[in-house]
This record gives C-alpha cells, sequence and structure tokens, in this order.
C-alpha cells in the first residue's frame, strides 16, 4: 500500500483529505506543520502533500527534506506566481485550493504512477576500469531492490546487504556508493573472507613500526584509506571479534587507533557491509556481537536468489554470453532453443556466478553457430550427479600433503567427499588459515565450499600465530 503523508495546518481540510484518500487505497499519515513532518521522516513516504501556508515554515521547505519523494503543493492563493515558485523550487505539481475531490485524487494517482515507473530503472553504475554498467533484471523482488538503493545511496547511513554469494552484493554497494553525496570520494571494498585472521586487523586499522614481528615500516589501514569516502565490507560475518570490537568503536566514535599505536584518529567513513549468514543467529551464538549487528542494520537491502527471478535468468544470460563472445572472438554463437531453456529452468545454486561460468563454457565448447545443452555442462537438479572423481588439490611446495580419506586414494575419491572428511577431520585443532593452505586453496574458496557443503565452522578452532 502506498504511503502518503499530508502536511496542513487546518485540521476540517486535513480529516477531509484523509479520508478520500483512504477510501481510494492509499495508507494516509497527517501532520500540522513542517517541523511535525520532520519528525515523521518524509523520505519514508511515497508522495508528500502539503499546503504552501503553514505556521513556522512553508510547505515548501518539504520539498528538499523529502527528495527524492515528490511533493505536492496546495495553495489557497491560485496565482501563477505561487504556482510557478513551488515547482522552480522542485515541487512536481501544485493544486489550488478550494480543489476538487476528482481532480485531485487523478493527480495523486499519475504523480504516484510516475514516480513508479521511475523506481522502477536500474541504476547505472561505473565499473573499475571506468565502464558503464547496469543492474539487470525487471522482477518485482529487484524492483524493490532499486528503489531502496534509490532511497538509500543519498541517506549517509550504514547499510546491510544480504544474500547469497554470487548474487551481486559488490555491485548493489558501488551503486549506493555512486549515488551517494560521496561519489567523489574513493569506495575502498575489503572481502573479509580473503584475508588471514592474523592479518585483517592490520590490513583494516594499520600498523605502527614494530607493532607485531615483521611490522618493519608503519601502515595505513584500508579504514582509514576510506575516509571521506564509502567502505565496503563483503562477508563482514568472517571478521574475527577482536576486528568486530575496533570495527564497532569507528562506527560509534568515529575514531580508529593503529595496532601499536596510542593516539586515536578521526574518521569520516560510510559503511556498507554485505554477508550471506544470518547475523541475528551468529549473535546469539555468540559468533557475532550483538551491538556490532545493531549498529549495521540501520537500512538492510535483500537480494533475491538466481532462481526467484524468473525470466531474469535469460535477461542477465543474454548479457553475459555477449562478454564472453567478445572475449573469446566468437561472435555469430547464439543460444539453442533447448539451451535457453536449460537456463531457464536450472536452480543456480551459484547464482550469477555460476550462470558465467556454464555461459564461458558454452563458448569455448560449442561447434557450429549454436550452444547447445550439453556445452553448458548443467543437469536437472533433481538428476544432477555427484562430482565426478577428480585429484585432490595439491599442498603448497613446503606444506606436508593433506592424507586422503580412510578407505578411498587420492586419485579416486570425489573432491567433495575429501574436503569434506579433511575439513571435520582437522577443524578442531587447526584454523581456517592452515586448513586452506593444507588443502592448497584460499581462505574465500575454504568458506564458500563450506557453504555449499553445510560444513559449520568450530567456534573453538585455534587460531594461527
Amino acid at each position: 500500500m502506498q504511503q502518503i503523508l499530508i502536511v496542513e495546518d487546518e485540521a476540517i481540510i486535513r480529516s477531509a483529505l484523509k479520508r478520500l484518500l483512504e477510501r481510494h487505497g492509499y495508507a494516509v499519515s497527517e501532520a500540522e506543520s513542517a517541523e511535525e513532518a520532520d519528525r515523521l521522516d518524509p523520505q519514508r513516504f511515497d508522495l508528500v502533500i502539503a499546503d504552501l501556508r503553514l505556521p513556522g515554515e512553508e510547505g515548501t521547505v518539504l520539498i528538499e527534506r523529502a527528495a527524492p519523494v515528490p511533493v505536492l503543493i496546495m495553495t489557497s492563493y491560485a496565482s501563477m506566481r505561487s504556482a510557478i515558485d513551488s515547482l522552480k523550487q522542485g515541487a512536481v505539481d501544485y493544486i489550488a485550493k478550494p480543489f476538487d475531490h476528482g481532480e485531485l485524487v487523478e493527480t495523486v494517482s499519475r504523480i504516484l504512477h510516475q514516480q513508479a515507473m521511475r523506481q522502477g530503472e536500474p541504476p547505472e553504475i561505473t565499473d573499475e576500469g571506468g565502464d558503464q554498467q547496469i543492474m539487470i533484471g525487471d522482477c518485482d523482488a529487484m524492483q524493490q531492490v532499486y528503489t531502496r538503493i534509490r532511497k538509500t545511496a543519498p541517506a549517509d547511513v550504514t547499510v546491510l546487504i544480504l544474500g547469497e554469494s554470487g548474487t551481486g552484493k559488490e555491485l548493489v554497494a558501488r551503486a549506493l556508493h555512486q549515488q551517494s553525496k560521496r561519489a567523489a570520494a574513493s569506495l575502498v571494498s575489503v572481502n573479509c573472507a580473503a584475508i588471514p585472521e592474523t592479518l585483517i586487523e592490520s590490513e583494516l586499522f594499520g600498523h605502527e613500526k614494530g607493532a607485531f614481528t615483521g611490522a618493519s615500516a608503519s601502515r595505513t589501514g584500508l579504514v582509514e584509506a576510506a575516509d571521506g569516502g564509502t567502505l565496503f565490507l563483503d562477508e563482514i560475518g568472517e571478521l574475527p571479534l577482536d576486528a568486530q570490537a575496533r570495527l564497532l568503536r569507528v562506527l560509534q566514535e568515529g575514531e580508529i587507533r593503529k595496532i601499536g599505536s596510542v593516539e586515536t584518529r578521526h574518521v569520516d567513513v560510510r559503511l556498507i557491509a554485505a554477508t550471506h549468514r544470518d547475523l541475528a543467529a551468529l549473535s546469539k551464538s555468540g559468533e557475532f556481537r550483538l551491538d556490532l549487528y545493531y549498529r549495521l542494520n540501520v537500512m538492510q537491502i535483500d537480494l533475491p536468489p538466481l532462481r526467484e527471478r524468473d525470466d531474469d535468468v535469460l535477461a542477465i544470460a543474454d548479457i553475459l554470453l555477449d562478454k564472453a563472445l567478445k572475449r573469446h572472438g566468437r561472435e555469430g554463437l547464439r543460444l539453442s532453443r533447448a539451451a535457453r531453456q536449460d537456463l531457464r529452468d536450472y536452480p543456480w545454486p551459484g547464482n550469477v556466478r555460476e550462470l558465467e561460468n556454464a555461459l564461458e563454457r558454452g563458448v569455448i565448447l560449442a561447434e557450429g553457430h549454436l550452444i547447445h545443452p550439453d556445452d553448458l555442462g548443467l543437469a536437472p537438479a533433481a538428476t544432477r550427479p555427484q562430482p565426478a572423481s577428480v585429484t585432490p588439490p595439491q599442498a603448497p611446495a613446503d606444506e606436508a600433503p593433506a592424507e586422503p580419506p580412510p578407505g578411498g586414494t587420492a586419485e579416486g575419491v570425489s573432491l567433495e567427499d575429501y574436503f569434506q572428511h579433511f575439513v571435520l577431520e582437522h577443524q578442531d585443532h587447526m584454523s581456517e588459515t592452515e586448513l586452506a593452505q593444507k588443502l592448497g586453496i584460499s581462505r574465500k574458496n575454504l568458506w564458500e565450499r563450506r557453504q555449499r557443503l553445510g560444513i559449520p565452522r568450530k567456534k573453538n578452532a585455534r587460531r594461527s600465530s
């Protein structure tokens, strides 16, 4: 239901307007002055209807305060001057009192319809290479994402982006930054899962020379590097508790202190965080600070998984396919009808990242001018086979190789079985960094596989020193 705020000091007119609009299916709130409207937060409404003459400040002050929410001005002075002045200041339209009820309802309906059409436009984003791109998707869930980005970006508040891996959380963070008041400053992106636990505090907050073994020079942290701009912390659910405490101080006090330093420094940073994990549940189990969770969750944006986005899959596939064709010099290649149907029906547990990989395979393997289902390497979810037998990942040369599971050999065990056995066998006495090193993979790859196979982390796992 669309929300309308009426700002009118005359109670009779205000009540009549409220009854009229509620009869037409709108949810209506009331305020007697611009000051009272401020307390109701005009930006959370879909439309503000304000009288020009109000006690205290005039109704036109709400044009800027409510932006980008449209403001319809009512005036008892049906002169061209008052109408033109309000439009020049940014009012979406004006209506003269006494007004016709039918005309008012028609005007409100038109404004809200136009606003909904504008809100449905996906945000344009400039990637790291300077190229322009837009977020893709027309489903209802993505329309809500676009609307939330448009309303949240200029507000300069902390944002928590929730969604499965591969749903495009970094794209949303980039759109929020580029539509914010900080767009001219830096966007610093950090994947908390990709940095070893022993280094993450130094990476984020910096350190002084000699603060720990190997600290041969002082270093500026990434939080300080984002001063004046936006800090994007991806997979914040993987952030160790010590680093969470330091981050909480940044949000509460706007201060950082380098490791090994006794001095604090003020920073002005907007924080955007993202995770695929349930932070509320992690807070209850003690793995995530509850006070930090509440600080992060000022505004929340939920990204839908690809399997819930209907025909968006094919629209995204067409864009990704075009990029893959250019990379491999195979212009003119296209998806067969059966391949498009397979893309439409597949559940996409890996979301957009998995779709991109499937199309890359198709471009490489296709013969002739069509990409067929076999080229994509997909199978229906119900008949999806277990992964083929593969050789386990090799440990680095200076590390002892991880042993194969009992009853199997390194050459004959599936990668998932091998991974699951090794992690469950050793996670009680190894840190995440040590597990990743033994398996010959990155920490980011380790937690991604944990997520896919449903292997929880041990809270009391030993940290590497």
